[in-house]
Parts: C-alpha cells; sequence; structure tokens
C-alpha cells in the first residue's frame, strides 16, 4: 500500500510539480494596468478607467483565481522579492475588484462598508489558503513579519484613491522590484500637491503620519521619520540648509489633507 502511495504521489508531482515563483505568471494584470490606468506627469498620479476594467472583469477575475491557486507552501519557498511581489499585485487586483463590485455608485473606497466593518477589513479575498482581506495582505502578510522591512510599499499598494500614491501602470516582478519602489517613491515625493516646503514647513502626506513606526525601524540606515525624508531630500525639494534643519529637528513637519476620492478617470 505504501509503495502505491509512493507512486501516485511521484506522478503527481511530474503532472502537478508545484509552483515556483517564475511560473506565477502576472502578465494578466500587467496588461490590465497598461490598457486602463493613465498615468500623470511625471509618474505623480495616476488615474484608473473603472468602467474599462468592468468590461475585463472577466481577465480580472482569471488572474485573481490564479494568484488564489498558489499555495502556502509554494509561496513560502520563493525568494523575499518574489513574494513581495506578489502581495502587492494582489492587494492592487483585489482593490480593485471591491471597486467593481459597486462601481459605478461609489465616490470613494470608503462607501463601501459591510455592516459597519470597514472596506479593508472585509474578508472576501481566497489567499494562499486562507479567506483574507485587504487588511491582511497589508498589516499582516507584508507589514506584519520582519522578513521584508521594506517601508516604499506604502507607495506602491493603492487605496483606489486621489491621496493615495500613483497605481503603477505595470506589475510589480521580482526581478525589477528595487527598481520600481524607488521610482514610485521618489514619484510620489517629489508630487508638490502633496509633499514639499510650505512657508518653512516641510508638508508631507499623511502615510508618513499613519506609519511612521515603518518609515523608522532602520531601512537604509534611517531610525526615525526625519531620517528616512532626509534619504529623498532632493525629491521633496529640499536646500542642503534645509536637509540639514529636517536632520537635526529644527525644521517643522506637517501632514497634508487626505483625499479620499476615487481616483477614476472621471474624477
Amino acid at each position: 500500500m505504501r509503495s502505491l502511495t509512493r507512486v501516485v504521489y511521484l506522478v503527481l508531482l511530474v503532472v502537478c510539480p508545484p509552483l515556483n515563483a517564475a511560473d506565477v505568471s502576472h502578465s494578466q494584470w500587467n496588461q490590465l494596468l497598461q490598457e486602463n490606468v493613465q498615468m500623470g506627469p511625471r509618474g505623480q498620479q495616476s488615474r484608473v478607467d473603472y468602467a474599462a476594467f468592468k468590461r475585463n472583469e472577466t481577465v480580472l477575475d482569471n488572474y485573481l483565481a490564479r494568484l488564489s491557486g498558489v499555495s502556502q507552501q509554494n509561496f513560502e519557498s520563493w525568494p523575499d522579492d518574489a513574494q513581495l511581489a506578489f502581495l502587492i499585485n494582489a492587494y492592487n487586483a483585489w482593490t480593485v475588484k471591491l471597486i467593481l463590485s459597486r462601481y459605478p455608485k461609489l465616490d470613494s473606497i470608503k462607501d463601501i462598508d459591510f455592516f459597519w466593518s470597514s472596506p479593508w477589513s472585509k474578508r472576501f479575498i481566497s489567499l494562499l489558503g486562507e479567506t483574507r482581506s485587504l487588511d491582511d495582505i497589508e498589516h499582516k502578510l507584508i507589514r506584519g513579519t520582519a522578513r521584508y522591512g521594506e517601508p516604499r510599499i506604502h507607495f506602491a499598494v493603492n487605496c483606489a484613491s486621489i491621496g493615495c500614491p500613483a497605481l503603477l501602470n505595470r506589475a510589480y516582478k521580482a526581478e525589477t522590484l528595487e527598481s520600481q519602489l524607488d521610482t514610485v517613491s521618489r514619484n510620489f515625493l517629489s508630487d508638490r500637491r502633496r509633499n514639499g516646503m510650505v512657508d518653512g514647513v516641510l508638508v508631507v502626506s499623511p502615510i508618513f503620519k499613519w506609519y511612521v513606526q515603518d518609515f523608522s525601524k532602520g531601512w537604509q540606515g534611517a531610525t526615525s521619520l526625519r531620517a528616512y525624508l532626509a534619504i529623498y531630500a532632493k525629491a521633496l525639494g529640499l536646500s542642503d540648509s534645509e536637509k540639514a534643519q529636517l536632520i537635526s529637528g529644527k525644521l517643522a513637519i506637517a501632514y497634508s489633507n487626505y483625499d479620499w476620492a476615487l481616483n477614476d478617470v472621471g474624477e
């Protein structure tokens, strides 16, 4: 009996081998992004054509089904960059799916509620063997582990709002993840509508207030928000003296307003 079981197992390995990271193609998601996301000047903002996404929802559903087919065991066997790219893409794609569930009858993702729970806490995502929420992906799978230690994910995961960093019009990939995270970070920080000097005060997105701990955990040696922002002094438009004041604590920091309006092309 044991020998028969072993034969069956070996046959299954040949017919249905474990998925490698390279086997999980994000090409469908990449194509949808290319067709339906309009990047603004210098990549600082983007708008999403949700009506067009709605017309291609079957393609989106096929992609999400592919993500759902990845087991926790397979996922754990991948390199960190492949895991993180997978999770960012999953978050963004399921956020679009959530918007489509009510589109066009909403002006903000906050209009979606589930018996007084937020849209981010609703468990509707089949991922890595469990039914999860968007909060689970961001705060448990990404932020809740020391594995990645990557504060720049806050410029990559998209909350379908104008105040959010731009939804990139390309899928994240392991082999390009570093350059993609660097690009979206610099693009967002160079957006003077949300980040920059105003009357002698450095005004930045409230993202930096909400997740201040993430920006103070030692990425690139930054153990404080000020040290993190100093890394991007050029993108923020700071002079050398303003950068020095930022580091020394003499430069005041304030937070801009966050626009929760839907990042639709019609907005």
